[in-house]
């Protein structure tokens, strides 16, 4: 039997044993922090687990179950007040509607001014974006909440609620989108002699308005669900419909409100491909 020295082992023999047994030859320091940032984390998911009573859900599972039932299980159907329903449901997508639409109007004018291709002025377009922080960064809820407060209970809070936050984040994307449109057709309408509007029509919007028209969309989408949250609080809409009932202990009914609504979005969902198809050319997924 042949014996090897520490002379004969070469580098390339000792670089395909570390590549043969990484875990023998790792730094026992990145080690170590690996397995104290596991241990921190699963730590910290029990503390939180604790805090938060997730195991009195096993301790009251047979009210959930009975809450359950009942909302599987639809009795005296005939004596429902359908046309309430109904109507909460139009209202909840008329202010979805009406919101997003204000929010998008005020929008276009407002992500120019946020853009630095389009507002050189520094001032002016950080006072406007900081301006848009604020609109966006405060939840639509809250935002019901306060429009409750100052115009009392009703689908107008509501509107302003989606209008005000709708606003704040589709300025922010319009911004960004207008500041990489390509310069080459604004320079050259700029270049025919054309005013600041002219400008704007022919040389910017051909080439966002296909985002616009995709991120409104989306954004509508979005608010109708909005709009349901925004009813519990009193904005109006199906929401307050949907806070009666649980209130009432009516679970069936709240389950066959809120399949009703699960419909809508769904077909406002489908419709908005359909648009997206026809105007900028996106398939349906």
């Amino acid at each position: 039997m042949s014996a090897f020295t520490i002379d004969q082992i070469g580098p390339e023999a000792i670089a395909e044993t570390k590549a043969r047994h990484p875990g023998a030859f790792a730094n026992p320091l990145v080690r170590t922090l690996k397995v104290a940032s596991w241990a921190v984390i699963i730590g910290y998911l029990l503390i939180s687990l604790h805090l938060f009573g997730v195991w009195d859900l096993f301790g009251r599972a047979d009210r959930a179950l009975q809450m359950v039932s009942r909302m599987l299980v639809w009795q005296d159907m005939e004596t429902w007040n359908y046309g309430h329903i109904y109507w909460g449901i139009a209202q909840t997508v008329a202010m979805a509607f009406l919101g997003t639409l204000l929010g998008t109007v005020f929008a276009l004018g407002l992500g120019f001014l946020a853009a630095k291709n389009t507002m050189p002025i520094f001032v002016v377009r950080h006072a406007v974006r900081r301006l848009l922080d604020v609109f966006r960064g405060i939840d639509q809820v809250v935002w019901g909440l306060v429009f409750v407060r100052a115009v009392g209970l009703g689908p107008l809070a509501g509107v302003l609620a989606i209008f005000v936050s709708d606003m704040g984040n589709l300025a922010k994307l319009y911004s960004e989108a207008i500041e990489n449109v390509e310069r080459k057709q604004v320079e050259g309408v700029r270049a025919t002699g054309a005013d600041g509007a002219r400008i704007i029509r022919y040389g910017y919007l051909p080439q966002i308005l296909p985002v616009f028209i995709s991120l409104s969309l989306y954004s509508f989408e979005s608010s109708t669900r909005t709009a349901t949250i925004l009813g519990l609080v009193g904005a109006g809409g199906i929401g307050m419909i949907i806070i009666e009932r649980f209130r009432a202990g009516l679970f069936d009914q709240v389950a066959f409100v809120v399949l009703n609504v699960l419909v809508v979005i769904a077909i406002i969902d489908w419709g908005s491909g359909r648009i997206r198809q026809r105007f900028i050319g996106e398939r349906a997924h």
